[in-house]
């Protein structure tokens, strides 16, 4: 006679989370473990470590013929989160645990040979998917229990071993909670804008690029203070709300790179500063085997800073273009397309020349060669930058006035973004930056003899229409 048992688990998609229900049958032939449902080798070897942790945790493992169904079937299912899920439903199907505690309950996590649970990536979106099918009580590794205390409305509970989960489902024992008022990271301290010395035009284009979200380029010889300026811009944007706050939070999950500890939960913008080694895949996202989220993914409503642009290969940068203008990544695999948000503030700094002289007289580069090296950053990704700032050597260290700090000139952002916010709600745009061209020249039309120097310069060929849209959305910025 054959044991069925049903029990949920997620697949990880992308940043999304695909509900998966995992049906256990034992008996009816001779002993094995068949695994059905598009498995990849992790969740093929899973079988080995269900089999050990169910027998160290002193249960019987069945002699008998095991068919485990993944559905959908048609879903790829990569890793190891479907451990414990297995381990359970197999235990079921026997009478070991009661099936009825099974239903509605999500079981994530990877067993250890000794029974022990192994936090996975991606619980977040895992558990915003099984919300949203209508799953209310979820069991995850302990070190993943603050990240999954993010999602309301959902029973949440923790374990540490395979032992712990088959007691609670027992009612033997009861499991651990989330601490509710452990969700929030306190605000971090920023680096000091007015460490910042001389360089006026450059603090003003940092302030305006905050203020509208726009995308930044910054020119000249080492030590003018680019990257310093670049790394003072998060310390001027707003918080985020709580909504976005969790997509980049689950975007950090399905890379890998959430903190486990007590404040998994962020509201500063993100700074993501790539090294020019970093491959296609780290910088858009993708890889061999299960697709992650990039660099331009972990900057999701904060700031990507490529130092040394051109020192990154042409096609790399070019392939910023679609996130710039969709604010999304779609990375295309054999089993489908992964899509990853990526609406991030661009800002590049980049030296003159390769010899980058301080004085700019002293430039040893060919002709030839200073324009090879500016050529790397092609005219269609510089048409999508809204603010081009040259700066120049520094002169003294002494100001007989001090720059205005952080705090001062965060102000000032800040009262710019909420008129912004104010002027497009009725829209759903948050920033200057976001507003659609059209709308700029439409809707919202200037008069003729303010946009005269953009339209003439269009008309001489020096200006594209969408570097005439940007100049726009700039002046909405300084207005």
């Amino acid at each position: 006679m054959t044991g069925m048992a049903r029990v949920w688990s997620v697949a990880l998609h992308g940043v999304d989370g695909v509900p998966v229900e995992i049906e256990a049958a034992v008996g009816g032939g001779l002993p094995g473990v068949h695994l059905v449902g598009l498995p990849d080798a992790a969740l093929q070897e899973s079988k080995d470590r269900v089999r050990s942790a169910v027998v160290q945790a002193g249960r019987t493992w069945p002699n008998e013929r095991i068919i485990l169904a993944l559905s959908p079937a048609t879903l790829r299912k990569a890793g190891s989160g479907f451990d414990v899920a297995l381990a359970c439903g197999v235990l079921a199907a026997t009478g070991t645990v009661p099936a009825d505690r099974l239903d509605g309950t999500v079981l994530l996590g990877e067993l250890a040979l000794d029974g022990r649970l192994r936090p996975v990536r991606g619980v977040l979106p895992c558990l915003l998917a099984a919300r949203a099918a209508g799953l209310r009580r979820v069991v995850v590794p302990l070190g993943s229990l603050p990240e999954a205390g993010l999602v309301d409305g959902m029973d949440v509970f923790g374990a540490g071993s395979l032992n712990d989960v088959l007691s609670w489902l027992a009612g033997d024992r009861p499991l651990e909670r989330p601490d509710d008022g452990a969700a929030s990271a306190p605000r971090p301290a920023f680096p000091e804008l007015s460490d910042v010395v001389g360089q006026d035009d450059a603090r003003r284009a940092v302030e305006i690029a905050a203020a509208g979200g726009h995308h930044l380029l910054m020119v000249g010889p080492p030590g003018t203070g680019k990257t310093m300026l670049a790394q003072r811009i998060v310390g001027l944007l707003p918080e985020l709300d709580r909504s976005e706050a969790l997509q980049l939070a689950s975007i950090r999950s399905a890379a890998g790179r959430l903190a486990t500890q007590q404040h998994p939960l962020t509201t500063v913008a993100p700074f993501v500063a790539p090294h020019h080694s970093a491959s296609e895949a780290a910088l858009l996202g993708g890889g061999s085997g299960v697709a992650r989220p990039g660099a331009v993914s972990l900057a999701h409503r904060g700031v990507l800073f490529l130092d040394e642009c051109p020192q990154w290969p042409p096609h790399l940068l070019d392939a910023l273009r679609t996130p710039l203008e969709e604010g999304e990544v779609r990375v295309a695999r054999s089993d489908g397309t992964f899509r990853y948000p990526a609406r991030f503030q661009l800002v590049l700094a980049a030296n003159p020349c390769p010899c980058a002289p301080p004085d700019d007289r002293d430039c040893e580069c060919r002709g030839q060669v200073r324009r090879r090296y500016r050529e790397r950053l092609s005219g269609p990704l510089m048409d999508r930058v809204d603010l081009r700032v040259p700066m120049v050597p520094i002169s003294t260290w002494a100001t007989e006035t001090p720059p205005e700090g952080t705090d001062v000139v965060r102000t000032r952002v800040l009262a710019a973004r909420a008129a912004a916010a104010e002027r497009w709600s009725e829209h759903g745009w948050r920033c200057n930056g976001d507003v659609p061209g059209p709308v700029l020249r439409s809707r919202f039309q200037l008069p003729q003899r303010v946009v005269h120097p953009l339209t003439s310069r269009m008309k001489r060929g020096t200006l594209t229409a969408r570097g005439a849209d940007r100049a726009l959305r700039v002046a909405w910025a300084v207005r």
